[in-house]
């Protein structure tokens, strides 16, 4: 599906991105931009910037940025067409019918179809929660101490002991068996069709947008399982989800409370700590682990506290290392969950918990210590030999160190005894000292490599913010510099349309990025190249100098890759000309 382009630019244009961000974002000016707290990390002090000259936010703490398409995209957790078409409502522009091909179309009408689908079940389920047949459900979350806010603001609901009471309702509405099997709300066989759910209290399971693409349902009694979850459907994947995270992505806290369970995050949210999510019936994945790390740099890990809750806060710690989430593990001791501690200890001490939640790589070492019997002198040594190999996961030498430190320091072992073993371990055979010697060189030899070409990098993205906040040095640089001698591949792609916009008397660093809205990577950096800075305090003369240092930079680092694929001897020859005309060549912004 696809809108022309000429429609996303009108709708982008009738969109002043200063004025839609103060929808969402307290912003002051300074100077010719506005700045407020980025809404997308938390933070105390302004960072991110909205540029109405560009038509484009940017924060300088967590890189997010584009224009004003893609804050919505961001903020709204919207696809692109939901979008567009919310900022063309706004702007009261009529979108055009958009173009899909016949799968596209069928596609998106059954999305559309199963979203509507669960919102009447939901409702439906809301309903019969409030009548005499939903008493047993309704007693049960006041047992469990739940206001009629809190079963309103999750939709709680009831699914009753009658087993196609949702078929027969939905069939009412209209809807076909097939499209209902397909929903994952109704069971079809031989003998008839049965709902999916029935005697059970209904957790709606809500997307970041709060629409409901699925259902957790807990039975009523002693039947199993004791929680059930809908089938995965073209709109539900429970690895791609995470329960709460639609009122959690904005509660604008400095880390995500993962919890085990609904009831869990629900009477988290109750208490306050709006930041709480779950895992739909699962354990955590990397996909969780991605979607996290969209909405935060930290999680502090709020399983139950029994052999279940270690299990799987050990098993979830790796995962939140790998997406590179920094992880925490709350002591809930001496109760077993978040609801339980919350009711007999209160809010006030839930929240030092929170402050004083273990890292989780001393909590394992914590849980490792557990399996010896550390009086006797042979299971000591094993356990110590164990800490010193699961210190080698950090590779980096200080952090490494640091970590060594804090082991010997809370275990009370002596420090440098456990540094050598920590080293003699990561010294053993399979690698020899020839290979070692070789590993560090070639690691030194890539960090070389890594600092000269986040160089010329950085040079390649100054020169293009420059260009596009000072239109007129490009006829500084007219006969010096080209969009060819950009060499990164995408930072070159972005070249070719700064440089024809030049040439057209209007370069859009907005406009440029829809080209790359459909990839989240090449998205983020091509916002972030309109955005490279200098340091602020650099004087006048400093800057005049460190821009012709940016433009010998790009281009030596232009001619070296030339010469490096040359063909032929005379192109070899004449850019070896160049590069000896190069030291002579002065560009100055005056």
């Amino acid at each position: 599906m696809y809108y022309p382009e000429e429609i996303i630019e009108e709708v982008r244009e009738r969109n002043d991105i200063v004025d839609v961000i103060s929808g969402y974002v307290k912003l002051q000016k300074k100077g010719s931009n506005y700045f407020g707290l980025c809404p997308f990390h938390n933070e105390k002090s302004p960072s991110f910037s909205v540029s109405p000259q560009k038509q484009m936010y940017y924060c300088f703490g967590c890189g997010a940025g584009g224009n004003v398409i893609t804050f919505v995209m961001e903020y709204e957790n919207y696809s692109f067409q939901e979008a567009l078409k919310m900022l063309a409502d706004r702007a009261g522009i009529k979108l055009p019918e958009a173009e899909y091909s016949k799968e596209e179309r069928e596609k998106a009408d059954k999305r559309t179809a199963l979203l509507e689908v669960n919102k009447l079940a939901a409702n439906y389920f809301y309903y019969q929660l409030n009548q005499p047949q939903g008493k047993r459900g309704y007693e049960y979350f006041k047992r469990r101490g739940l206001t009629e806010e809190t079963i309103r603001r999750f939709g709680l609901g009831y699914a009753n002991k009658t087993s196609d009471d949702l078929y027969r309702y939905l069939k009412s509405k209209g809807y076909r068996d097939d499209f209902l099997k397909e929903s994952g709300l109704v069971t079809l066989e031989e003998r008839g069709s049965y709902d999916k759910f029935w005697n059970r209290v209904m957790f709606p399971i809500m997307d970041a947008n709060s629409r409901v693409i699925g259902f957790g349902g807990r039975v009523m009694g002693d039947g199993e399982p004791k929680y059930l979850n809908s089938p995965e459907t073209l709109i539900f994947d429970k690895g791609r989800n995470l329960y709460g995270l639609n009122y959690a992505r904005t509660s604008r806290e400095k880390c995500l409370l993962v919890c085990e369970g609904y009831m869990d995050v629900i009477a988290m949210h109750q208490a306050g700590f709006a930041n709480a999510v779950a895992s739909l019936g699962t354990a955590l994945t990397s996909r969780h682990a991605a979607l996290l790390k969209r909405y935060t740099e930290q999680v502090v890990l709020t399983y139950d506290s029994d052999g279940a809750g270690v299990k799987a806060a050990l098993r979830a710690i790796p995962i939140l290392r790998e997406a590179g989430v920094s992880t925490r593990v709350l002591n809930l001791n001496p109760y077993k969950d978040p609801d339980e501690f919350i009711k007999n200890l209160g809010e006030e001490e839930f929240q030092k918990r929170i402050d004083e939640a273990r890292n989780s790589f001393l909590f394992e070492i914590d849980v490792l210590r557990r399996n010896y019997q550390t009086e006797d002198p042979e299971q000591k040594t094993r356990f110590v030999r164990a800490a010193a190999e699961r210190l080698l996961v950090f590779e980096e030498a200080m952090e490494r160190d640091n970590y060594i430190q804090a082991v010997a320091r809370e275990q009370m072992l002596p420090y440098e005894e456990l540094r050598r073993l920590v080293n003699r371990l990561g010294n053993m055979p399979g690698t020899s000292q020839t290979v070692r010697e070789r590993q560090t060189a070639d690691s030194r030899e890539r960090e070389k490599k890594k600092k000269k070409d986040d160089g010329s990098r950085r040079a390649q993205r100054l020169l293009l913010t420059w260009l596009i906040e000072r239109p007129e040095l490009f006829d500084k640089i007219g006969e010096t510099i080209g969009a060819e001698d950009f060499v990164e591949p995408l930072y070159h792609q972005v070249a070719e349309m700064v440089f024809a916009g030049h040439r057209q008397g209007n370069v859009n660093p907005a406009e440029i990025l829809n080209h790359f809205i459909n990839d989240e990577e090449e998205y983020k950096e091509v916002a972030a190249l309109f955005h490279a800075r200098l340091e602020e305090s650099l004087g006048n003369e400093e800057q005049k100098k460190a821009f012709s240092d940016i433009v010998y930079r790009v281009k030596k680092n232009s001619l070296d890759h030339a010469s490096q694929n040359a063909t032929d001897i005379g192109e070899l020859q004449r850019i070896i000309q160049e590069q000896a005309a190069l030291k002579r060549i002065s560009v100055t912004i005056d």
